[in-house]
């Protein structure tokens, strides 16, 4: 027997064809992450997608998920804020956008590491 289970909301969609689905209500809707009519290089998934192959050319794959102590999750805060002064500023010598996306996004593994 399999590990894995399929969760049920007890609700139904049903379709012309008589295919039946699980409803969406309460779930993820990450399609709504993707701004339509905009270019895929200006996508910030995008971008964010280029910073973490620039970091990973910088300073190896995953090198972030590394960190584990209060100290390093200081330095991602740290960081988040100063690149979101930056961003908000209008500085453009850096994506400064994707740069907080990023710390914040390494802030919260780390304090997820932290707690277990």
């Amino acid at each position: 027997m399999s590990k894995y289970v399929t969760k049920d909301s007890g609700k139904r969609e049903e379709y012309a064809s008589g295919m039946r689905r699980d409803t969406q209500e309460n779930k993820p809707m990450f399609e709504f992450l993707i701004p339509e009519g905009v270019g895929y290089k200006e996508l910030l998934i995008t971008r964010w997608a280029e910073l973490m192959a620039r970091g990973a050319t910088k300073y190896g794959n995953r090198n972030w998920e590394k960190a584990n102590s209060e100290e390093e999750l200081e330095r991602f805060k740290s960081s988040a804020f100063r690149h979101f002064i930056q961003w908000v500023s209008g500085e453009t010598d850096e994506d400064h956008a994707v740069a907080v996306l990023f710390n914040i996004q390494a802030a919260e593994y780390v304090k997820g590491k932290m707690n277990d």
